[in-house]
């Protein structure tokens, strides 16, 4: 599939033969995706991409605190937000990929059921430790444990990641029994057992997108990005992690 992507990537952009440097700030949900990807696309389009992975809490400061970049990819509302706080431009918003929320176990650790909602109550009170994150998918899991009846039952097993910290690390460390994040970022993560998504009633699915930044000095590089992990192809590199395309 590589060399399709690349291939097509050439297609894509056969102008662009002078390099330049593209810096993106980007949460963690589409890092492995996207680890896999932008090397083609530089390869392709001949622009040198620098990326800082972080959590969504850290994004937020970085941009509130002036820190400059051309692309920007997190959750669709949080890019709509920045655009509203006049860091993003109008109008670039690109949805890159879906995911909705996956649960973890250590290694080895036995699997929970967690296939409808009563069963998932049960894992629930069931565990002696529960993790979950600061992003899009912790803010859900915490309104979920309420709407479920639960968050005073389960308020003091609760252990979440500081920003930029995956669920998947406390999993793997049997810091906690077991945790939530989104299927992209737990399904597959070193020392943890993924069990499966959230049952489909209650589940959470998340939409992550790119934006251009207001200040950015390749823009024209960050909608050529933009434009590259929407290909067909990307969307088969997504949907191996548990993704679906836009």
């Amino acid at each position: 599939m590589k060399r399709t992507i690349i291939a097509a990537a050439a297609l894509m952009f056969p102008a662009m033969t002078v390099a330049a440097e593209l810096k993106v700030l980007s949460t963690q949900a589409t890092e492995e995706t996207y680890r896999e990807l932008v090397p083609q696309f530089e390869k392709a389009a001949g622009y040198k991409v620098t990326t800082i992975f972080t959590g969504t809490l850290d994004a937020q400061k970085r941009l509130a605190a002036g820190e400059s970049y051309d692309m920007i990819i997190m959750a669709g509302p949080a890019i709509d937000a920045q655009i509203k706080a006049g860091k993003v431009a109008p109008g670039s918003r690109v949805d890159l990929a879906k995911s909705g929320v996956g649960v973890g176990v250590p290694k080895g650790a036995p699997k929970p059921d967690v296939s409808t909602t009563e069963a998932l109550m049960k894992a629930l009170l069931a565990a002696k430790s529960i993790g979950y994150s600061t992003g899009p998918s912790g803010v859900y899991m915490v309104s979920l444990f309420e709407k479920l009846g639960l968050i005073d039952q389960i308020r003091e097993k609760l252990k979440q990641t500081p920003t930029g910290v995956f669920v998947g690390t406390i999993i793997a460390n049997h810091e906690v029994e077991i945790g939530f994040q989104q299927v992209s970022e737990v399904g597959n993560f070193s020392g943890v057992d993924y069990v499966g998504p959230l049952p489909a009633e209650v589940q959470q699915t998340t939409v992550f997108s790119s934006g251009i930044a207001v200040n950015a000095k390749e823009a024209d590089a960050a909608r050529a990005l933009a434009k590259f992990l929407t290909t067909p192809e990307a969307g088969v590199a997504f949907k191996k992690r548990g993704m679906e395309p836009g």
